[in-house]
């Protein structure tokens, strides 16, 4: 369709797009500094962003980052299933056969974190996405779970991410036990309006582009509807390169872009 119109190589703007050839924003660049950070020290962080700020990504990228020699890696989102789910998912990413009791349960991950640091020398890493999602009682179950030898010891990496409102909770006076042993928090920014103009560029020239196919104005209208956000970006890009094949454009306008924001009810 509009890649053989358009001389693309491959598709623009998709999800599979590998770490190596992400787009190197300075939010990308500092949340995964900030996340080496997290990964020598060890202990708590918190990642949190909008929705379709690139969270999810920016963690896959961590994740790739880490030698799996050293590193053990238990990605588990919280909306696929309730709290008990969780922790049986989290003895099962430690290689345990979960047990039915909250407390054996406990006990296990416990018990599991200390083994594989103590004896294996592997550093388990545990990435809790979808964490807005999380009741009071959890949050605070997480304060006690990841508390080992009277907190003297983290023999653990341990990712919350989630939803800006997120902070806001952990703020609160019940959760500042967790908030007060985050050594990490991060906050993901959208794309300036220059770097959606590169993002654009870098992902097109990716797809084998050899000439601008966005012009400026384009661009100008595709980051004032996205407000930089890279899901709503992608979409919107996408959408105008449909469009414009349809079209038979040779180059994406401001117009075409607003007939894509109108088609696929992103106005």
């Amino acid at each position: 369709m509009y890649k053989s119109f358009y001389s693309l190589a491959r598709t623009p703007f998709s999800k599979d797009i590998r770490p190596s050839d992400a787009f190197p924003s300075n939010d990308y660049q500092g949340s995964l500094q900030a996340l080496n950070y997290l990964q020598k020290t060890k202990g708590m962080g918190l990642l949190i962003g909008d929705p379709g700020a690139g969270k999810t990504f920016i963690l896959r990228s961590f994740k790739e980052s880490l030698n799996p020699s050293l590193y053990h890696v238990v990605y588990f989102p919280l909306s696929t299933g309730g709290v008990m789910d969780f922790y049986r998912g989290l003895v099962y990413g430690l290689g345990e056969e979960p047990k039915f009791r909250k407390v054996d349960l406990f006990r296990q991950i416990q018990h599991g974190i200390e083994r594989m640091s103590g004896e294996r020398k592997i550093t388990p890493v545990f990435i809790l996405d979808e964490m807005h999602m999380a009741k009071d009682a959890f949050l605070q179950d997480i304060a006690i779970l990841f508390n080992f030898q009277m907190d003297s010891m983290n023999p653990f990496i341990l990712v919350l991410a989630g939803l800006p409102h997120l902070k806001t909770r952990l703020a609160l006076n019940h959760h500042r036990p967790l908030s007060q042993r985050m050594i990490m928090k991060y906050e993901i920014q959208p794309l300036t309006r220059e770097e959606v103009s590169n993002y654009i560029h870098h992902h097109m020239k990716l797809a084998g582009a050899k000439m601008p196919i966005f012009t400026e104005t384009a661009v100008e209208a595709i980051a004032l509807r996205s407000q930089g956000w890279p899901r709503v970006l992608n979409t919107l890009t996408i959408n105008s390169l449909l469009y414009g094949f349809q079209l038979k454009k040779e180059q994406i306008d401001e117009e075409i872009v607003r007939l894509a924001i109108e088609d696929h009810g992103l106005s």
